[in-house]
């Protein structure tokens, strides 16, 4: 199907983080999921483009993803006089916006302050990304809360931390749960047709096909 979405990878923080910047061309509308950190960054790639943010997105409450949303979303307001909308991750992410100044610093990032979403995402919710509709699906295991962006009519996804090329989200965090993300990526990913393209929170984008065939978590899942 054709569509004016365009997309901007920034890679930002310590940890090789992709935030996504998606936009309408026609009119230079869209979003940006997961600012992890490095705000004056990505204010810069904004500006090069020429868009404006109508909201921010989050996949889950990590720091490389969540850490620099609260101060995003306070310069965007200050520019254009209402805050965008931080939408997601999951409520079962709280605990872990909730300490986010405290995790910063642990890293050296500064931009890092506790957030609260203008709207909680669950399973079954739609989110708008530069007028395109994108189904949410809930994605436990990595952490709690993870939430995937899969708009199937496009055939592109946005998966966050649950699933990578070649391989998948760590579960060794007190709260993961490894049986929770393989089933996650089981019955809401692998479910998606082969030719589904999907950004992912780190490395390369790849295909379900692709990871069907090839990942050996997924294929240990099966």
């Amino acid at each position: 199907m054709a569509t004016p979405l365009k997309l901007a990878i920034e890679i930002v923080t310590p940890f090789a983080q992709n935030c996504a910047i998606l936009w309408d061309d026609s009119t230079k509308h869209g979003v940006i999921v997961d600012p992890g950190g490095e705000v004056d960054r990505l204010l810069a790639s904004i500006d090069k483009l020429g868009i404006h943010i109508d909201r921010i997105l989050l996949t889950h409450g990590h720091i490389d993803h969540a850490g620099g949303a609260a101060r995003l979303r306070d310069e965007l307001a200050a520019r254009a006089g209402t805050p965008p909308p931080i939408e997601g991750p999951h409520e079962a992410d709280k605990f872990l916006l909730d300490n986010l100044e405290i995790t910063g610093k642990g890293y050296g990032l500064t931009d890092a302050r506790p957030v609260v979403p203008d709207r909680w995402l669950a399973e079954g919710d739609e989110v708008e990304i530069a007028g395109a509709r994108f189904a949410v699906r809930h994605c436990p295991g990595h952490s709690p809360g993870s939430v995937v962006f899969i708009a199937a009519d496009l055939g592109f996804a946005i998966v966050g931390d649950v699933l990578f090329r070649g391989s998948v989200g760590r579960t060794d965090f007190p709260y993961g749960n490894t049986e929770a993300l393989l089933e996650s990526i089981r019955t809401k990913l692998m479910t998606l047709d082969d030719s589904v393209v999907f950004i992912c929170g780190h490395g390369a984008r790849s295909t379900i096909g692709a990871e069907r065939r090839s990942n050996p978590y997924v294929l240990a899942a099966e």
